[in-house]
């Protein structure tokens, strides 16, 4: 199966990552998570298995860098065969869009290579899904991937505040689905 770098933002659908590692890793995957701090708030760390998690710290641990050491975002570009973000707030999709790198994740997806897939899964309240700014986010970013982008969500749902409607994130079976095609 494949090697798939979870990415996951500040979303509060974050909480679902425990559940979104374990089903890749029931269905063979081998995967290793960067999270941004943000994301954090939402799940517990010690809920996914030991060593699988990569932080913001982690990219420039303590002392100096010296040439020649490992840069974590480039060693997790070439470990992975896939590099799916989920969920994908909406803050982090500007800065995909913009090129910005600010972070583990946002650094691995400038470095990302334009042959191996990109998939993401967004995650927002509503109103952030809908405003036009979203769909020339997306839509620039899979210019600058020639279309080798994939898209899996948002779907309407429960959101946080209790709003029914669209921007939640896809549901875990479908991302699993989705990315082992």
């Amino acid at each position: 199966m494949a090697k798939i770098l979870l990415g996951v933002t500040g979303s509060v659908a974050a909480v679902r990552t425990p559940l979104l590692v374990r089903e890749l890793l029931a269905e063979r995957h081998a995967v290793k998570v960067a999270a941004t701090e943000s994301s954090l708030h939402f799940f517990d760390p010690a809920e996914l298995p030991a060593g699988v998690l990569h932080r913001d710290s982690d990219e420039w641990p303590a002392g100096r860098y010296q040439r020649g050491d490992p840069v974590l975002h480039i060693e997790l570009r070439n470990w992975a065969d896939l590099f799916l973000i989920a969920p994908l707030d909406a803050h982090t999709l500007a800065k995909l869009a913009l090129g910005l790198c600010d972070n583990l994740p946002t650094c691995v997806a400038r470095a990302w290579p334009g042959d191996k897939p990109l998939a993401l899964a967004p995650a927002m309240n509503t109103l952030m899904w809908e405003q036009p700014v979203t769909a020339r986010h997306l839509a620039q970013i899979s210019d600058d991937r020639q279309g080798r982008l994939a898209v899996i969500g948002a779907i309407a749902e429960e959101l946080a505040r209790g709003d029914v409607r669209v921007g939640g994130m896809t549901e875990v079976p479908d991302i699993v689905a989705a990315v082992g095609r």
